[in-house]
């Protein structure tokens, strides 16, 4: 059960870096759909998530 509870901070982390790099012109760009910092904030919201897990544990 502890593995599936990570799995939706790890899926924003990888989404965050994916379109990170996207931005940065090293993956071709898939839309207009992104902004600015949006990417950023998927990271930070996923690394917020896991860290929150491990200190309960």
């Amino acid at each position: 059960m502890r593995s599936n509870s990570l799995v939706g901070a790890y899926i924003l982390i990888g989404l965050g870096i994916y379109f990170l790099l996207q931005k940065q012109g090293w993956l071709p760009n898939l839309g207009p759909l992104l902004s600015e910092w949006w990417p950023l904030i998927l990271i930070i919201i996923g690394v917020a998530m896991i860290l929150r897990r491990r200190s309960r544990d």
